[in-house]
């Protein structure tokens, strides 16, 4: 190995030819700062962890190719773009969590909460049986398991035009789907309060 670089841009040459001592001089200098943006920004200590990893690994896997001219800059902006990238994967997930705890009293995880949560998976589960083979597989890839479209477009092998139609399609049908779920259970309360 070479010795300690003195500048960041000798850093930045020593991180390229495979200088461990230069890479873990990184990870040292900027992890705890980056961790610090991705917690603020997510309010979860695990997967802000878990991204400014993914940062590292992908910058020493493909150190040799990346164009780095400030460290600074080039760290804190893939911190960045890992928020967004969660935050988007997981948005369709949270507004289906947020309705859950907005109509629990207490948000909390006793044995009636955790049924009702079962209940309301159970029924999204029931919505997608009526969709077609393909819709409910990419539906599934892209909601429930954070796929992005790319990923899931390459998986099916149809466009990425195709695929965005297949989620709106299966979209709008799981939501009318747990309307009527919900139409239905307020009728049988009804009915039962009588």
């Amino acid at each position: 190995m070479e010795s300690n670089p003195e500048s960041e841009q000798e850093l930045i040459a020593a991180l390229q030819n495979g200088d461990q001592r230069a890479f873990t001089t990184i990870y040292k200098t900027y992890w705890y700062r980056m961790f610090l943006v991705a917690y603020r920004k997510l309010q979860h200590r695990e997967i802000a962890e878990e991204l400014i990893q993914d940062i590292f690994t992908r910058l020493w896997k493909e150190r040799a190719t990346m164009k780095i001219t400030q460290l600074d800059a080039y760290l804190f902006s893939a911190v960045r773009y890992e928020i967004i990238d969660h935050i988007r994967s997981k948005g369709p997930v949270n507004a289906y969590v947020e309705y859950y705890q907005a109509f629990s009293p207490l948000v909390d995880r006793n044995t009636e909460h955790t049924i009702a949560y079962n209940d309301l998976i159970e029924t999204l589960d029931k919505g997608m049986d009526f969709l077609p083979e393909k819709s409910k597989l990419i539906f599934r890839l892209s909601r429930l398991e954070n796929w992005p479209v790319p990923q899931i477009a390459q998986h099916v092998n149809l466009s990425e035009k195709a695929v965005e139609y297949h989620l709106t399609k299966a979209s709008k049908a799981i939501r009318l789907y747990l309307e009527e779920a919900y139409i239905s259970l307020l009728l049988l309360s009804y009915a039962v309060l009588l």
